[in-house]
């Protein structure tokens, strides 16, 4: 990767206001690796001024000490890395809230969650830690059933060996279902006679009507509405600590990417209580935008009001690849979740309802992100959104496709032509190379999150965690793209990899640009917000295999400090 030191021509100090220096800098790095991550190639600077939370100077050092006075605070970074802090591609900022008082059941290195006995242990460990009543719904979250041997699968019954009498849920990886006990699916009403909504998934027990335990989609959309509401109280206090996960990670700009009615009342409540700390960027969920636009009209979305932003519409119309609930035009080569044959996903809402809301939003002329993770599904997407555009379907919408995993070449093809923002999941080579392997056969598999085919096609396009369907871990997403490296050790499309710079923008730049803020974040330049980031290697100086274990040290969000790992 060419790599080029701006001098001179960043040599002069110009502030956002546009005074003389009358004021000194308030803060001046130097001493490491400092990225600016603007251009094409890979730029570094010898120093950067800080002055009111914006970037004063990115140039030399010398012209950088010109902006120092007698307050100003010299940061010697002692050979460590500075750049331009991570931003949230997309997640679910929402979950932070809930996680300190949930079992951590992800599978191994992140989690116990590898065996069902460990899952177990899990959620005994945090009734007793977080002294969880027996009156309470005990809650974990991660639960991976891909990595099984066997086929093997939690259930039910295996939650009731230890949790008689307790309703416990085990919230599936994907975020979209989870496993319920006999005492939960007690509570939640979904016994033998339930029947299974259209997009739903209740998987049931061989040979009977009796469910098993598992519940999916739409059949997991009224269980997801009742589960308990903190006091506000307990809301702020959740805020601020669900932030710090966000912190310690390097991100000050979190995506809340599916956010209902009241979950957006708690955003909106902590931000006028002042507990916003890093930019939330939220996309209301269409299922009930209705009552969501009656009290935030079209003309609110788009701008921070102290510090959350409503970036648009969130529209879900494929479920999961893992959980076999991704919508394809072919068949899983292992048969549906709940043993069906000849089974190639399900539409989350029947196609002239998907065309339906997504000329709803486009109307509203406010921005559209949608899940698709299938090709059928991305089929789907792409047939509506000619439909609604006709001749205006290669504008400046930035309209985003959430995952984009299985797309296809084609649809590529379509995606660059008309300037649609794919926000990939390289993660998904990870943990999931060898299942969707089984599920779908190598050759799909290898292009799965085809980065560096979009790159070709000169598509800008983002990488994320999907939080907390996996750990908010931006290194991580990076290490992913440039490596494409399953948990077993196989590499999944060695085609598909892209250098580190690249993979760097898809948090940084890329995504500042799909949220519309590229003249505020993303890059280290004069003018913009000092979201900083400071870590102990250079990820383009390290060997690919070592990017995910680079520490973040420090996180400054415009100016302040936020997280220190000291």
């Amino acid at each position: 990767m060419k790599t080029t030191l701006l001098t001179t021509a960043l040599g002069a100090l110009t502030l956002v206001s546009g005074p003389a220096l009358s004021q000194s800098a308030d803060t001046i790095y130097h001493g490491g690796s400092i990225l600016t991550m603007a251009g094409k190639d890979a730029t570094y600077v010898e120093a950067l001024a800080v002055k009111d939370g914006k970037i004063a100077l990115a140039g030399t050092k010398d012209a950088a000490l010109k902006t120092k006075g007698d307050t100003t605070k010299m940061v010697d970074l002692g050979g460590k890395h500075l750049m331009p802090s991570f931003i949230d591609a997309h997640g679910h900022f929402i979950n932070a809230l809930s996680l300190a008082n949930q079992a951590n059941c992800y599978a191994a290195p992140f989690g116990a969650g590898s065996t069902k006995e460990g899952i177990i242990e899990a959620l005994k460990k945090t009734k007793a830690e977080k002294k969880i009543a027996d009156d309470e719904v005990l809650m974990g979250y991660g639960y991976d059933d891909s990595i099984y041997p066997d086929g093997s699968k939690l259930t039910a019954a295996d939650l009731d060996t230890a949790f008689p009498r307790q309703a416990v849920m085990v919230m599936h990886v994907s975020l979209h279902g989870a496993v319920l006990n006999s005492a939960a699916m007690k509570k939640y009403n979904i016994n033998a006679a339930t029947e299974t909504p259209p997009g739903g998934i209740i998987v049931r027990k061989p040979g009977s009507n009796e469910p098993e335990g598992l519940v999916m989609e739409t059949a997991y959309l009224p269980i997801f509405a009742q589960l308990p509401k903190p006091t506000p109280e307990q809301e702020l206090e959740a805020l601020v600590g669900g932030q710090k996960i966000f912190a310690a990670a390097g991100v000050t700009t979190a995506h809340e990417g599916a956010t209902h009615l009241d979950q957006l009342q708690v955003l909106q409540r902590g931000a006028k209580a002042g507990k916003l700390y890093i930019d939330v960027i939220a996309f209301p969920f269409i299922t009930d935008i209705k009552p969501t636009l009656r009290a935030n009209p079209p003309e609110t979305f788009g701008k921070y009001i102290d510090r959350l932003k409503l970036g648009g519409i969130k529209v879900t119309i494929d479920g999961s690849p893992q959980g076999r609930t991704a919508h394809f035009t072919t068949p899983y080569l292992t048969g549906g979740p709940g043993g069906e044959k000849d089974w190639k996903g399900e539409p989350t809402f029947p196609e002239p309802e998907i065309r339906k809301m997504v000329k709803f939003v486009y109307d509203l002329k406010v921005p559209l992100i949608i899940h698709c993770n299938g090709d059928a599904a991305i089929d789907n997407f792409l047939n509506a959104h000619e439909a609604a555009l006709g001749d205006a379907k290669a504008g400046d919408h930035r309209s985003g496709i959430i995952h984009c995993q299985f797309v296809r070449k084609d649809q590529l093809d379509k995606i660059a032509a008309w300037k649609i923002i794919p926000s990939f999941y390289t993660e998904h080579t990870y943990f999931y190379g060898t299942t969707h392997t089984k599920q779908r056969g190598k050759e799909q598999t290898d292009f799965l999150s085809p980065l560096k085919s979009a790159l070709d096609r000169g598509i800008i396009f983002g990488n994320h965690t999907d939080f907390n369907v996996a750990p908010i871990d931006q290194l991580f997403v990076v290490w992913s793209a440039v490596n494409r490296i399953s948990r077993e050790g196989e590499v999944i499309g060695a085609d598909e990899r892209v250098s580190a710079y690249e993979a760097l923008k898809a948090v940084t730049c890329n995504v500042a640009y799909w949220y519309r803020e590229e003249a505020t974040k993303g890059t280290l330049e004069t003018g913009k917000l000092a979201d900083l980031v400071i870590l102990d290697k250079d990820p383009l100086k390290v060997e690919p295999m070592a990017i995910k274990d680079i520490k973040v040290l420090e996180t400054i969000k415009e100016g302040t400090i936020i997280y220190s790992a000291n």
